[in-house]
């Protein structure tokens, strides 16, 4: 499968954006667990493979009826601002970075529904490559599949921001959710038919112990019985910075891995690979802001 690219920033107009995420974009491909590049001066290579996805056991929800858990049309409804603090797809539907997530989305999508897979993670080896942005973007391009039901949750509950990406008040605190203290149909938010929301309103200090906490399972357990959604997305913090991501692995299906292409090195890409070997498969690597020498140019 060839890496793909988006030549130019959501927003040809918007400087801000074309500094921070544009000219010249991203790449990415979805693709099975292998050994990174062995070299550094090799980061702008074909990073996809022809090998067949590692197989992996099929998510069940072992969560058993729970009449007083909300169904996705009983979640409130809530409607992004219109002052969020990072481009969206949704607004810029024409660009190259707004085709790229599509693509991307339609890879993930056919890979994940193949397998059976739901619960996928999307995270960075370091802070800054992006994640976010792009578990923002994938999902609000997942969203526009007609009848399908995607769900976006802010697990970087040590700096969350997918409240501030939205423009919208988060009804309460992650941590509360996952414990059970909040009640899940006042703690999602519906955006539209196919996309709901998990957003936090309070930074936490201790946010590996909440994923590795029993209580954070059995709540995601009861969200997928009851909501019933094709892919939950799951913004993560940085991969090789804390071990929230480690802690959270036994929930995953598979992990979305967001590099940079002005401060991302192999030898993190190798950590990162480590870490998941042999527990949960490496779906993919997008790449953010790619040198303009690495990519190909189109009529």
């Amino acid at each position: 499968m060839k890496d793909l690219y988006a030549s130019d920033a959501l927003g040809a107009d918007n400087s801000d954006v074309s500094a921070q995420f544009g000219g010249p974009g991203m790449r990415h491909s979805i693709r099975p667990r292998r050994t990174v590049i062995d070299h550094e001066e090799e980061f702008d290579g074909d990073l996809a493979s022809e090998e067949a996805l590692p197989t992996a056991a099929p998510a069940v929800s072992r969560y058993i009826g729970d009449d007083r858990a909300p169904r996705w049309q009983d979640l409130p409804i809530a409607t992004p601002g219109p002052g969020g603090d990072m481009p969206l797809v949704d607004d810029h539907r024409n660009s190259a970075a707004a085709r790229a997530f599509d693509l991307l989305r339609t890879r993930l999508r056919q890979t994940t529904l193949e397998h059976r897979w739901v619960n996928i993670a999307v995270t960075a080896p370091t802070s800054g490559c992006g994640n976010s942005f792009s578990a923002t973007n994938l999902a609000l391009s997942l969203s526009r599949v007609p009848g399908s039901r995607t769900v976006l949750m802010d697990m970087n509950m040590r700096n969350p921001g997918l409240a501030r990406a939205f423009d919208m008040q988060a009804p309460g605190a992650m941590s509360d959710l996952l414990s059970g203290r909040a009640d899940l149909g006042k703690g999602m938010l519906r955006v539209s038919d196919t996309l709901a929301l998990g957003l936090n309103d309070q930074p936490e200090v201790n946010a590996a112990e909440i994923l590795q906490d029993s209580a954070t399972a059995e709540t995601l357990l009861r969200l997928r019985a009851s909501l019933q959604p094709e892919i939950v997305l799951y913004d993560m913090p940085p991969m090789l910075e804390h071990d929230d991501l480690s802690a959270f692995l036994p929930q995953l299906d598979g992990v979305l891995l967001i590099s940079d292409g002005t401060q991302t090195m192999a030898r993190h890409l190798r950590e990162c690979e480590r870490m998941l070997e042999g527990q949960v498969p490496l779906l993919g690597i997008v790449l953010n802001r790619a040198r303009a020498s690495s990519l190909p140019k189109y009529a």
